[in-house]
């Protein structure tokens, strides 16, 4: 009966083999996270937050870019900073994404890489070419991409525009370029910044209904330092200094204080400067003889001929008359699939008058007619002149 109850040696030896193989199992694992890079050796908390302002700024304009084109709400929450190791790139992104590369041209040196969700990717392109965003495609199609590709543009040319203004320089980017980032299958490699340290700023990206999830830019890490160093060491606006150290005074306080670098002069200071720049010219200027200016008398003059107001030099001017038939509105979808045998179906109903435009200016309607195989049309409705000059205005 005991025997029955008892572990054999080999169950024993079992069991303290699995016991030692946890044991090195949970000793690997601190080993594994000191691998990990500690954002706080490479970046100060100070570089951090102003990574974070930079990106907050002009990433809100780019989600403002990106509302007014998908007409849906658009939300960027703060970013989180962190660097990583591109040698773990794989362990960041184990999931297929879309990368959009940039290049800034002017200003900085340095590439940006966007990468967002496939799935995100897909809804974006779908919006963008007339749809609801509820159906994404599966796979990113040529069309799609192109599409997610000009809606990237739109939000990175006004994020360049928010850094112009942040920065005080003029900021321009690279037209985008897209690609897929699969990386356990070593796709879009090539987009990865061609530096060992990489700095990761994270943002929780909002569009609607629709979309909830992390928007992703990579930068090189000597890049995300050159705009840091970039906004923490501006140089101060150019300063009006004082001649001879003279006192200045702010608007509001009443009081003078001795700082020469100040935008706001005293007017003794102001006479002391004007003297040194007028030197002999000054002395000349009050010797000359000051007189007060003489105006014709305009109530006098003649009144304008007929003859001076004649037009006649007007009537060979080349005006561009155009008919309309009618108009219609449609997606990039629509006019993407248009063929030889499409119809596009006009706002006019059969039998309703055209409408005649002179440069571009409606000023009458009129009815189709046939003269001799040639397409003409008879005037039947002329607009007043008062109607004309308001749609010229």
């Amino acid at each position: 009966m005991m025997n029955d109850d008892m572990l054999s040696q080999d169950e024993i030896d079992a069991l303290l083999n699995g016991s030692d193989m946890g044991d090195e199992q949970e000793e690997s694992k601190p080993a594994a996270s000191k691998t990990r890079m500690n954002t706080e050796d490479y970046l100060t908390e100070l570089e951090r937050d102003a990574l974070g302002e930079i990106g907050n700024i002009s990433f809100g304009s780019a989600a403002t870019a990106l509302s007014t084109i998908l007409k849906q709400k658009v939300e960027i929450t703060a970013p989180s900073t962190m660097v990583i190791d591109k040698a773990r790139i794989h362990e960041e992104f184990p999931q297929p994404h879309v990368a959009i590369k940039v290049t800034y041209t002017e200003g900085f040196t340095g590439d940006n890489l966007l990468i967002i969700s496939t799935d995100d990717a897909g809804i974006i392109g779908d919006l963008m070419l007339g749809g609801d965003g509820t159906a994404p495609p599966t796979e990113l199609e040529d069309m799609h991409r192109s599409a997610v590709q000009e809606a990237m543009n739109q939000m990175m040319g006004a994020a360049a525009t928010s850094m112009s203004t942040i920065f005080e320089k003029r900021v321009d980017i690279s037209p985008p370029t897209i690609d897929m980032l699969d990386l356990p299958e070593d796709e879009g490699l090539n987009y990865i910044p061609d530096e060992n340290i990489l700095v990761k700023i994270s943002f929780n990206l909002k569009v609607g209904n629709i979309i909830d999830s992390n928007f992703m830019q990579l930068l090189p890490y000597r890049f995300a330092k050159d705009l840091v160093e970039s906004l923490l060491h501006q140089d101060p606006p150019t300063e009006e200094i004082v001649p001879n150290g003279g006192s200045v005074s702010y608007p509001g306080d009443g009081k003078d204080s001795e700082m020469p670098g100040s935008h706001y002069v005293t007017e003794e200071a102001k006479q002391q400067q004007s003297s040194q720049l007028l030197g002999t010219y000054g002395s000349q200027q009050q010797d000359a003889e000051i007189q007060s200016a003489q105006f014709s008398d305009f109530g006098t003059q003649p009144p304008v001929s007929k003859d001076l107001r004649n037009l006649d030099m007007l009537l060979d001017i080349p005006l561009k008359v155009t008919v309309e038939l009618g108009r219609a509105k449609r997606t990039i979808k629509d006019i993407l699939e248009l063929s030889s045998g499409s119809v596009v179906e006009l706002d006019k109903l059969a039998g309703e008058p055209v409408d005649i435009h002179v440069n571009n200016k409606l000023i009458a309607q009129g009815e189709v007619v046939v003269i001799d195989e040639n397409f003409g049309v008879r005037v039947t409705d002329i607009l007043s002149p008062k109607d004309r000059l308001k749609r010229i205005k």
